[in-house]
């Protein structure tokens, strides 16, 4: 049985990866520090599998080389990281030590594994922000980097440093990046999951500045489609943009979920949109071009938004005690 490695795997996307890597049969090495963002609740289903290993350990501890020596892991896909842009503005000293430190960690123990295990791959998954403001077209894998935040610049360093290591050590690796994801397990500091908990708790929906901030929406399985199909055929060294081609400002993504709410309870009186304060440095719009990964990987995403959506809502109003399994204060 082939055996991969998920870092941070107790987070959203990671979470959801593990499920679609369980259910190809591969064993799964769980590896993730259980910070804030992490949640037991989203793995509690692969807990009693034989082909799942959870282990609590920051990617930036050598013992992260024992870990590869044992197992033996075929891959790694490394999600482990620091992602929420308004905790990056408020306290940037976090993002630099796990985004870039860590990532410097990884690497350096990923490269003392490959020389025993060659073929191993490592996927390292990285986002869209890395781009900065994109007010027309769409970003393309050669575009340059122009990061906004503390959070988008230190995930542009992990990249770059991932590239280095593939041109000066021949690391096997490849770098994805990905539009912003929604679905199941996303912790509610987030827009959809924090609009969603906001909706079913009868509370204002925040939006920053008047809502038009574009944003190009993916579901996170196609998202976890994608880099399965990548750890497959990614050819080493390659950056390959993941993304939906779909766009919709907040204030849209916003209406749609009221919209659905409507159509399975009565709305609380509290539930309206509320423009808030914008934060500093704030994009206007992202927006990739996918044609490389759709063309060269054969991927392209099966799940629309309106069904992408109303599946997400569907989750939280059924796993309400999703949201008692983390700090209420977080997800108002």
């Amino acid at each position: 049985m082939k055996k991969i490695i998920v870092t941070g795997g107790l987070g959203f996307i990671g979470s959801n990866l593990i499920d679609l890597l369980l259910k190809k049969n591969f064993f799964v090495i769980n590896i993730d520090k259980a910070t804030y963002s992490s949640n037991y609740y989203n793995v509690k289903e692969f807990k009693k599998s034989k082909k799942y290993k959870f282990i609590k350990l920051d990617i930036k501890n050598r013992k992260f080389e024992n870990i590869l020596f044992k197992y033996k892991p075929n891959g790694i896909f490394n999600l482990a990281a620091e992602t929420h842009v308004d905790r990056s503005i408020d306290g940037p000293a976090e993002f630099i030590r796990s985004n870039i430190t860590g990532v410097f960690n990884l690497l350096e123990v990923f490269k003392e594994y490959t020389k025993k295990n060659k073929k191993a791959k490592l996927v390292h998954i990285s986002t869209d922000e890395v781009y900065g403001d994109v007010l027309k077209g769409r970003s393309k894998e050669t575009d340059p980097y122009k990061p906004s935040s503390p959070y988008a610049a230190s995930k542009a360093s992990s990249d770059h440093l991932v590239y280095s290591y593939v041109r000066t050590y021949n690391l096997n690796a490849v770098i994805t990046n990905c539009s912003n994801n929604y679905g199941p397990h996303q912790h509610p500091e987030k827009l959809i999951p924090k609009l969603i908990y906001n909706i079913i708790n009868n509370k204002p929906l925040p939006l920053y500045g008047k809502g038009e901030n574009s944003r190009e929406w993916i579901f996170v399985d196609d998202h976890c489609a994608a880099l399965f199909k990548v750890l497959q055929n990614g050819i080493k060294g390659d950056f390959y943009n993941i993304g939906s081609n779909i766009n919709s400002s907040n204030l849209e993504i916003a209406n749609q979920l009221i919209n659905i709410a409507k159509k399975k309870f009565k709305l609380g009186k509290n539930v309206k949109i509320k423009f808030v304060k914008d934060r500093p440095g704030h994009d206007v719009r992202y927006a990739l071009n996918s044609k490389k990964i759709i063309k060269e990987i054969k991927w392209k995403p099966k799940i629309n938004l309106s069904n992408g959506m109303n599946l997400t809502f569907k989750w939280y109003l059924n796993n309400q005690k999703y949201f008692s399994s983390i700090k209420i204060k977080e997800a108002t």
